[in-house]
């Protein structure tokens, strides 16, 4: 039998990693959601999502790329010594926050032991603590934490997803990996268009996924392509003539916030444009 441990907000036993529908906080999937289990799968399953509670409930049991699927499911059952009293999602993590954004957030992929922990982006790592406490500054969220998906932060006028839903190895998706994954990145920016204004890439990686995205989608994008840097802009123009702002952000990896690439000053100035 799986060993079954407390959630640290609910207190809810389950096992590592957690099945669909079994009373995860903030679970949108259930046992008789549709997996993907081939890159064909993510493309139907994608494009047939009606709704984004949908699209997470599918995003949120792939199984399309197997190095993820393994690494993913191996980080859950191992665990890091300062969080082995607690489960482990060990699924992808869907985007998350208000469902009718004026602004997207792209990042890279979730944290082995943030989201892929937690099962909400950017949840439980340090690199969450910088994204949400700027977001809260910004009177984006409602609260400057998040530590787990029970802890009650809300977003207002924000999403936030990823061009990778599963924990990668060494911080590195393939480039067949993210090839794969990019379909559930085009529906979602399809589904909250009509509300988007702006869209801000944490990164160089989220930078050209975002691109790729509104190219797929056969929005306007300036030739040459816009090159990434942090404030970097560019208005890209969507196939029904609405001008969307991209905007550019280092990533808030600990590698650039303990350096000091990456200041809070800098990460409020790139949000307050959003």
């Amino acid at each position: 039998m799986d060993l079954l441990l407390p959630h640290p907000g609910t207190g809810d036993l389950h096992p590592s990693p957690v099945p669909p529908g079994t009373g995860w906080p903030g679970d949108p999937s259930r046992p008789r959601t549709p997996r993907a289990a081939a890159p064909e799968d993510v493309i139907r399953l994608a494009g047939s999502a009606r709704t984004l509670d949908q699209l997470d409930a599918r995003v949120a049991v792939c199984q399309a790329c197997p190095r993820l699927v393994a690494w993913r499911e191996s980080v859950a059952e191992t665990k890091r010594a300062a969080f082995a009293d607690q489960p482990y999602w060990g699924r992808p993590a869907p985007g998350w926050g208000d469902p009718h954004p004026r602004a997207l957030i792209v990042g890279l992929a979730p944290a082995a032991h943030g989201a892929n922990r937690t099962g909400r982006i950017f949840t439980g790592d340090r690199s969450g603590d910088w994204l949400y406490a700027a977001l809260h500054r910004a009177g984006l969220a409602s609260q400057p934490t998040s530590v787990h998906a029970a802890d009650g932060l809300q977003l207002h006028g924000v999403r936030i997803t990823a061009p990778v839903h599963c924990a990668p190895p060494d911080n590195q998706p393939s480039t067949l990996e993210k090839a794969t994954c990019a379909p559930w990145l085009d529906r979602e920016i399809t589904l909250v268009e009509r509300d988007l204004e702006s869209l801000l890439a944490l990164g160089g990686i989220g930078w050209a996924q975002a691109i790729g995205a509104a190219r797929r989608l056969g929005w306007t994008v300036p030739r040459p392509a816009p090159k990434f840097g942090h404030g970097a802009e560019a208005t890209l123009i969507t196939a029904r003539g609405k001008e969307i702002r991209l905007v550019g952000c280092y990533h808030v990896s600990q590698q650039n916030t303990f350096t000091g690439r990456l200041t809070e000053t800098m990460l409020d100035e790139v949000i307050a444009r959003l």
